[in-house]
């Protein structure tokens, strides 16, 4: 078996291939162009009978492209994180030597080592959703800095500023009626004019968003916003954040994949608690699920409600209650994107 590790970068891609025994038996510097993936596949050949994998660093991120296109050639693709790479890098060496005929026999060797690895499969539903939802974020980001700046600037302009919920059709109406004296103030009032043009057009996209996800979530037919306080929003930002549930084998494997499950404490200390919070994992599933966790707690009818309201009645502390309940949600999740599996499969 031969392993091949690629070091992908914007205009060049690195790769070098080893043996089982992390022997190196050949490398190879390509341009990122047209044909860039029959050129590798193409040089593999000639030292290899098709019993391959090749390994890329960050398939999701600079060699996505290229990724894909190994697929579609027929080849077995497999994802290597770029810290696990510079691990091998380091740890084997004892020093970094940093450079990129290096750093694909780093992820070679890393794909040998390692049990389980991420197998990069071809785009589906899952990445339509994925793009939506990231896109949703980027609007709603690009639309609270526009207001901040819109209150910081009107403020300068009228005592008080405008209502902390902005409207733009008032805020318009405010501005129509100011009669700025001196070209500061009227400088001030057209920049106000701009930002208020740049959060309606905020606000149109997203509204176009909010349908674009609503009927990508529709055609994926799952299950996920039966769960309490998941929206069209939520459901897309899990289902295209976790791709293929089946590469999770146990609920407790997804949790730790969205940083929901607790970690213990590596020192003993009978006065200190067993477990402590988890910063690792998907960020932006965490945050989607504890956006579900709040809406729960909000509502007193709503399954996470009455469970919170147990671990508070058990002793547990507010944080630790609703970060007991964002578990709780990611196995129901969980379930759901199972069951979700196991119907499409079935048909």
């Amino acid at each position: 078996m031969v392993m091949i590790g690629i070091d992908p970068h914007k205009r060049t891609h690195t790769a070098v291939a080893i043996d089982d025994r992390e022997v190196v038996v050949a490398e190879r510097l390509v341009h990122a162009r047209c044909g860039q993936a029959a050129e590798l596949v193409a040089w593999a050949d000639e030292f290899d009978g098709g019993d391959r994998t090749w390994a890329i660093e960050s398939a999701g991120g600079l060699g996505y492209l290229l990724a894909q296109q190994l697929l579609a050639s027929g080849e077995h693709v497999v994802d290597i994180p770029a810290m696990l790479a510079s691990r091998v890098r380091l740890l084997g060496s004892g020093r970094s030597q940093k450079n990129d005929p290096n750093d694909a026999r780093s992820v070679a060797i890393a794909a040998l080592r390692t049990p389980e690895l991420i197998v990069v499969r071809v785009e589906d539903h899952a990445t339509v959703l994925r793009l939506l939802s990231r896109r949703h974020s980027q609007i709603a980001q690009a639309r609270n800095k526009a207001v901040c700046r819109l209150h910081a600037l009107v403020g300068e302009l009228v005592a008080g500023g405008i209502t902390k919920q902005l409207v733009v059709s008032r805020a318009f109406s405010l501005l129509e009626s100011l009669e700025p004296v001196g070209a500061v103030a009227r400088e001030r009032q057209r920049l106000a004019f701009e930002l208020l043009d740049d959060v309606d057009r905020y606000d149109r996209q997203r509204k176009d968003m909010n349908r674009r996800i609503r009927e990508a979530v529709a055609a994926s037919g799952t299950s996920l916003t039966d769960i309490f306080g998941v929206g069209d929003v939520i459901a897309a930002t899990l289902i295209g954040h976790t791709g293929d549930i089946t590469r999770f084998a146990t609920a407790d494997k997804f949790a730790a994949y969205n940083g929901t499950a607790p970690i213990e404490w590596s020192s003993g200390n009978p006065k200190r608690p067993t477990h402590r919070l988890s910063r690792r994992g998907n960020r932006t599933m965490n945050h989607a699920l504890h956006i579900a966790a709040v809406t729960q707690l909000r509502h007193a009818h709503s399954p996470g409600r009455a469970f919170y309201d147990r671990k508070r009645a058990e002793g547990h502390t507010t944080k630790n209650g609703i970060r007991a309940l964002k578990r709780r949600i990611s196995n129901v999740v969980y379930r759901h994107l199972v069951a979700d599996n196991q119907r499409v499969s079935s048909n």
